[in-house]
């Protein structure tokens, strides 16, 4: 599998079959488009060709307001890897793109860059300036140009819209297992570790605080997670904390913070990554220290109980 970010240096594909999309989450509605893709570019002797965009098209599109993202580049590319797919194209998503007509994007830019034998589509998909282009003017335009046109049948179209509101709602709703059933993998963040009031050490309980890789990410409910912390290629279970940490201040600044379980490096100014298992508890504020620091204990007892073999 190849990944190409230079859309004026792609190499001469064979027969391309492709398709388009944001494919946010990579679940398992998507997967089920994308086997079809990998199947028929086998049937027909091509590759198979994922053009997706970056930055997401809503944050070029409609600036200032929230995205949601489940999955940023870096994870989706990793999951879509994994579905077979051969060729992995990130166009550059800006104004000048976006400005298009559906006419320019078809002959300047799926045409005249990717000389397709077949584009895989579904019935709503849009494109072009004001999204004037749709699946009826690519079949108009496909003889002329010689490509197949393919329609994602409308069932799994839905099913992949379905999906990814879902999967965002119970993400927020810190309904953590059905996010992860939807999605087909564990749902997962990354953080830089950054310096924190340290109260965690303290307590016996050290945390490494986080601050997300990825700003327009969907974060879980404020709660407590029992969670996997990948780090250099290692995973240890752990628990986190998104909240306002109320026992022991007032502030309305969001943190995240995670408990490693027997680990004990200095990791300040590196990247891990969060996968979670499941809610534990929702935030609370204690009366005292010691009343957290028990509360803290039994989290710990619940987590380990929570990742047991099997759940990861």
């Amino acid at each position: 599998m190849a990944v190409h970010y230079d859309i004026g240096h792609l190499p001469q594909f064979q027969n391309a079959v492709i398709t388009i999309g944001t494919f946010d989450g990579v679940h398992a509605g998507h997967r089920t488009i994308l086997s079809e893709v990998v199947t028929h570019a086998a049937t027909v002797g091509g590759e198979s060709v994922l053009l997706t965009f970056e930055p997401h098209p809503r944050k070029v599109l409609f600036p200032g307001q929230p995205v949601g993202i489940i999955t940023p580049l870096h994870q989706k590319l990793q999951l879509i890897t994994a579905t077979g797919i051969q060729h992995i194209v990130v166009v550059p998503f800006t104004a000048e793109f976006a400005a298009m007509t559906a006419t320019e994007y078809i002959e300047k830019f799926l045409v005249r860059v990717f000389h397709p034998r077949c584009i895989i589509i579904g019935y709503d998909h849009h494109f072009g300036h004001d999204r004037t282009g749709n699946i009826a003017l690519l079949q108009q335009f496909a003889p002329q140009y010689g490509f197949d046109v393919v329609e994602i049948p409308a069932r799994l179209i839905e099913q992949a819209a379905i999906s990814s509101t879902k999967i965002r709602n119970a993400i927020i709703a810190g309904h953590i297992p059905d996010a992860n059933l939807m999605l087909g993998h564990q749902y997962a963040l990354s953080g830089t570790v950054v310096h924190g009031n340290k109260l965690g050490r303290t307590l016996g309980y050290p945390t490494a605080n986080i601050i997300p890789v990825e700003t327009e990410q969907v974060l879980p409910g404020n709660g407590i997670y029992a969670v996997y912390v990948i780090h250099a290629a290692t995973t240890n279970p752990g628990m986190m904390s998104i909240g306002y940490n109320p026992t022991v201040t007032s502030s309305r600044e969001l943190k995240m913070e995670v408990n490693i379980f027997d680990f004990d490096k200095d990791i300040y100014g590196e990247e891990i990554e969060i996968r979670f298992v499941q809610k534990l508890r929702d935030e609370q504020k204690f009366t005292s220290l010691q009343e957290l620091t028990y509360q803290l204990h039994a989290d710990k007892q619940a987590t380990i109980s929570v990742l047991q073999p099997g759940n990861k």
